[in-house]
């Protein structure tokens, strides 16, 4: 005790400490400062940027190794971004992409690979129309709440997708698109959290697509930049290798012990990590029994981000834009987006290794790897020069031991109607942010600006600084990167699912038999 009375008076006391130096964490350092509140931050890594990370070197100049995409109606990053002097550019699909399926390579354009097959198109048409149906009945920010949460949060996603799919075509992209976008498996995730994840990101077009969509935009100089900038702002306010081990806010003031045992008090304290790290730090009086459970309930989902550079961007000469979409159980690489700089110059391809996937590949020698896509784009791209890359860069997040996996963490079955409601609630004097908090592009950038700033303004509202009406501000519309409304025409609403043909067939056909019969035993008037 005596070493914590030593650490208040030797200038260690604060209004708010924040709990992580990532971007909802520093978002809400930002914040607060302007509101002229005295903020430290406490990071545990020997950097800032959290799930974001750009690497430079003499091969790569820069690159993001870690969360890089942004688009259309995420307004607070792109703001944010734009205060700090960061430009984006828009990610390269001039050409054609690709979809790799049962071994052959089929070019397309738009966001989704077309299908031929009649009664595979009306599958898919009716899974991506149910899918955004079902998500307009969950509240963004209360998805317990929607009329089927019990019943949908019973259901896992390889549950539902078995339920709508009648192909084996629709059922294996089903199963593709969770992988891209939640980095884990269906039968790992609750139904009811999917289809709000996808619904808080604009619907099942928006999270998918380049153009207009999630992935159409990155930083020029890497997302990383988003962090470093703002610690420049805050100077010696953001403390990095320090990890929090200890919150005791069972005194007038909270106080703080750091793995290396320095001391700090505050007033406030904002946790902006991911819900499982929670677990690493001890509390005095301890957490809720609530709290507790949610974060041992939260997994993160599993990736392997990967760079492969060339000499050449040699799949223009072919028409290829360098995003692929593979569906093949063997290939290691799921979906690749082109990660050229914007000039130009050093032409690349980066690939994601998803859920299973990353857990399976990640056993294996880092050489191996890097041969093994190599392999994978040359089969895809048809080009033997794929196998000839100049560097390769990659990050598995999956061993960071302050992140625990990417890009978020997920919701199993059954835990988003019995815990999800105490994801944002305060406990005491802690407020909590971090992306999993937010109700729109949570798992993103933009979540977590949008959870940092909320949180912010708890505090403030808390400091009598901000009106409560205040903590949830309105955002408005990007005016550099402005959104396109995403719309469907008649047919994809109108088109019939696959049972929805059977029962018009099977009622077709007996009114038919019907005729037959009246018209066969005289009953009907003939002409």
């Amino acid at each position: 005790m005596a070493s914590r009375e030593k650490a208040s008076t030797a200038g260690h006391m604060f209004d708010v400490v924040v709990i992580g130096g990532g971007i909802s964490g520093l978002a809400a350092a930002k914040l607060l400062s302007e509101h002229e509140v005295n903020v430290l931050v406490l990071e545990a890594r020997d950097r800032v940027g959290g799930r974001t990370y750009t690497v430079r070197n003499e091969h790569v100049n820069w690159v993001d190794v870690g969360g890089a995409y942004v688009g259309p109606t995420q307004n607070r990053i792109l703001r944010l971004s734009k205060e700090l002097g960061l430009q984006t550019y828009k990610v390269n699909i001039k050409e054609r992409l690709v979809q790799y399926v049962k071994g052959k390579t089929y070019p397309f354009r738009g966001a989704f690979p077309p299908v031929w097959n009649p009664l595979a198109y009306l599958d898919y048409n009716n899974l991506w129309r149910t899918m955004d149906n079902m998500g307009k009945e969950i509240p963004a920010d209360a998805p317990w709440q929607a009329p089927h949460a019990e019943e949908w949060d019973k259901m896992t996603m390889k549950d539902l997708i078995d339920k709508i799919c009648w192909t084996k075509t629709a059922r294996e992209f089903a199963s593709l698109f969770v992988n891209i976008n939640v980095t884990s498996e269906p039968h790992e995730v609750s139904a009811l959290w999917f289809l709000w994840y996808v619904k808080q990101c604009g619907g099942t077009t928006r999270i998918f697509s380049v153009t207009n969509g999630g992935q159409e935009r990155k930083f020029v100089g890497g997302s990383g930049q988003v962090s470093e900038r703002i610690m420049e702002l805050l100077g010696d306010r953001v403390k990095l290798s320090h990890p929090v081990t200890y919150i005791d806010q069972s005194g007038a003031n909270i106080t703080i012990e750091t793995l290396n045992h320095e001391c700090y008090e505050c007033r406030y304290v904002i946790s902006a990590i991911p819900p499982t790290l929670t677990a690493k730090i001890h509390f005095k009086p301890e957490l809720p029994s609530e709290r507790n459970q949610l974060i041992q309930r939260l997994p993160m989902g599993a990736i392997i981000k990967c760079m492969m550079y060339y000499k050449d961007a040699f799949w223009k000469k072919k028409d290829y834009c360098g995003c692929m979409i593979i569906e093949d159980e063997e290939a290691p690489i799921s979906i690749t987006l082109d990660d050229t700089k914007p000039d130009g110059s050093l032409p690349a391809i980066m690939g994601f290794i998803l859920a299973r996937k990353a857990d399976r590949l990640a056993k294996l020698h880092k050489e191996i790897r890097k041969r093994k896509i190599c392999e994978l784009y040359a089969k895809v791209l048809g080009s033997e020069e794929a196998l000839q890359p100049v560097h390769y860069e990659e990050k598995n997040w999956c061993e960071e031991q302050y992140s625990g996996g990417c890009y978020t963490a997920y919701f199993p079955p059954g835990i988003m109607t019995q815990y999800g409601r105490v994801i944002r609630q305060p406990v005491g004097r802690i407020y909590f942010a971090g992306t999993e908090t937010a109700t729109h592009w949570s798992g993103y950038m933009e979540g977590a600006v949008e959870a940092g700033e909320r949180a912010a303004r708890e505090v403030l509202n808390a400091l009598g600084k901000v009106a409560k009406k205040d903590i949830w501000a309105q955002e408005p519309e990007s005016k550099d990167v402005p959104s396109v409304e995403i719309t469907t025409t008649f047919l994809e609403r109108n088109l019939p699912s696959i049972s929805g043909l059977l029962k018009l067939i099977g009622i077709s056909t007996s009114v038919t038999a019907l005729w037959i019969v009246l018209y066969k035993y005289k009953l009907l008037p003939r002409s």
